[in-house]
């Protein structure tokens, strides 16, 4: 007997081929039966005129801290992804080392900081039992609802090794070959392999570069020849020039990485903009090279425009235009002074508009800035306003005028800064650049800058866009993007398609209606700190390994889902 039937529905497989009307029968978590089903069943629905499709992939995530506190990784979950990818960024919760119990307060700390996440529920909300890899991955499985695969992150390891050293130290000889004993203990225990950052933005609880952006060369193509001698593995890496455009020496990097461990690389995020027209070329120049050098490397791109909110009064993107974090971080009463100099704020301009921005300086059209949430009664009415019609009132700079309006608030005025890259030219490079065999749709971030960005409903929202909207992408091609496609790269085992004997990973959305909601923030988190949500729209219910987690946007309380260990749930993806 199958355990649950759905009827009748359009069912779009996630290879690309045409939907077609059918049955999907489910039994022990798998996939039974596809056709006309007659086998009886313990419960079926109607599901004519709905989609089905496989479950969401999503290759970058951050989940590695609210599965704790938030198994059903909301709101990812509801919009239909039932796989993660997390441990990204050269981020991870684990190794720590037993010896420096001070290490797992750092660790937070540099969450925190780097990834936007709250440090009352980094410190709540976890459990921080574990000492090794796998007793991290061990304290999840079994309690989690969405399947998670975690990359061991090199700041980790290099701080469990060499302790504060990690932050401006080389290796010695004999440090280096306890960071790579560390990593084959992660992928024995099933790490998918290693993530790494060099990225100018990312800074320890500290404020310092984080302890793998001090790694050279030598250690980074070390730690990817110990990838490659496990099954199932990956390197994910960031560089400074994701921001923007590759150095030459980061397009070597990127592809020698890959190369030595004979396994793909991806990295985040390629943004696409038709005002900046050779970013893209630049940036697949280290697809190319790494093809030439028996590597892959794969460019994350999200196929839809996330906004972001700023504050001058907390940290955010705009910390990381050149000259801004000094005064940024300045006590609240200095920082407004500082910010309502002249001076200063000539200096802020320049800096924000400066090559060194990279990406950032879409960021610095400070007119073009909506009003979100004030807190004075001087900005009574203000919301939902856009700065330079303000300012053309008040007879203000843009800059000076939205200075002013965040110091009547203490700083804590939020602010939307509206895209430049909406236009149908942007659109249609965008779309030329899905085609590209080494780009993937993905980068959402979820689970981190939760109270600044919402990427997780990413793949609604493009959906609806396919649907309804720009229709870039078919329907079913754009399925395969967000499922066969991801499940592909890394390698998953029976995952990313509706096929008989594949896990019952699985969402049925209504086409007419799927969308995602506006991002609104809530305070749902441990310590009752905030973060950005949104409502799926139209997705009638998710099943994960078989079992229905969600239900019209509701999480049903099953934890169906599987910590995916490499070389156990993924298999060795090859670079040619």
């Amino acid at each position: 007997m199958l355990d649950h039937v759905i009827r009748d529905a359009t069912v779009v497989d996630g290879t690309g081929a045409p939907g077609r009307t059918a049955d999907v029968g489910i039994r022990d978590g798998r996939i039974a039966a596809l056709g006309t089903v007659t086998e009886p069943a313990r419960s079926s629905e109607d599901a004519a005129g709905l989609v089905l499709a496989p479950g969401f992939v999503d290759p970058h995530t951050h989940y590695d801290a609210q599965l704790f506190w938030d198994p059903y990784a909301t709101p990812s979950l509801n919009h239909g992804v039932t796989t993660v990818a997390a441990g990204n960024c050269g981020f991870t919760l684990a190794p720590l080392n037993p010896e420096r119990p001070g290490d797992a307060d750092y660790t937070r700390r540099m969450m925190s900081r780097v990834e936007g996440m709250s440090l009352v529920a980094l410190e709540e909300g976890a459990p921080w039992t574990w000492h090794g890899f796998g007793e991290y991955l061990d304290a999840l499985d079994g309690r989690i609802a969405v399947n998670a695969g975690f990359m061991a992150g090199h700041c980790a390891l290099r701080r469990h090794v060499m302790g504060p050293d990690a932050v401006g130290g080389q290796p010695t000889l004999g440090q280096l070959d306890a960071m790579l004993r560390l990593l084959h203990e992660a992928m024995d225990a099933g790490a998918w392999g290693l993530s790494t950052t060099q990225s100018a933005t990312h800074s320890d609880g500290d404020g310092q570069p984080v302890a793998s952006r001090h790694a050279r060369p030598a250690e980074l193509l070390a730690l990817s020849r110990a990838v490659g001698e496990h099954e199932g593995t990956q390197i994910e890496a960031i560089v400074a020039g994701c921001l923007d455009r590759f150095s030459d020496a980061e397009i070597d990097l990127l592809a020698d990485m890959s190369a030595a461990a004979g396994r793909p690389l991806n990295w985040n995020v390629l943004s696409i903009d038709a005002a900046v027209p050779d970013r893209v070329p630049r940036q697949l120049l280290a697809s190319e090279r790494a093809r030439k050098a028996g590597g892959r490397v794969v460019a994350l791109t999200m196929p839809i425009l996330t906004p972001m909110n700023m504050s001058l009064g907390t940290f955010c993107a705009l910390h990381l235009f050149p000259g801004w974090g000094p005064v940024l971080a300045l006590p609240l009463p200095e920082r407004i002074a500082r910010l309502r100099d002249p001076g200063v704020r000539a200096a802020l301009l320049r800096g924000a508009r400066s090559d060194e921005a990279g990406v950032l300086r879409r960021l610095n059209d400070f007119g073009r800035y909506v009003i979100g949430d004030t807190y004075s009664p001087g900005n009574e009415g203000l919301t939902g306003r856009v700065v330079e019609d303000i300012a053309a009132e008040r007879g203000q700079d843009p800059f000076a005028c939205l200075v002013e309006i965040c110091a009547a608030d203490d700083l804590r005025t939020v602010l939307w800064p509206m895209p430049t890259d909406n236009d149908p030219a942007s659109w249609a490079l965008r779309a030329e650049t899905w085609l590209h065999e080494d780009v993937l749709l993905g980068g959402s971030d979820a689970g981190a800058h939760l109270d600044r960005m919402c990427g997780a409903p990413y793949t609604t929202r493009f959906l609806g866009d396919c649907l309804r909207g720009r229709r870039l992408v078919p329907l079913e091609r754009a399925v395969k993007m967000l499922t066969d496609d991801p499940a592909q790269l890394f390698g998953l085992r029976e995952r990313g398609r509706i096929r008989e004997g594949f896990h019952a990973d699985l969402v049925l959305f209504d086409p007419e209606t799927v969308d995602a909601g506006r991002a609104t923030l809530v305070h749902d988190l441990p310590g009752d700190s905030p973060r950005l949500d949104s409502r799926a729209i139209g997705v009638r219910a998710v099943w994960v390994n078989g079992v229905e987690t969600i239900r019209d946007d509701t999480v049903t309380g099953a934890v169906p889902g599987r910590v995916l260990r490499s070389g156990r749930d993924t298999r060795t993806v090859g670079t040619r």
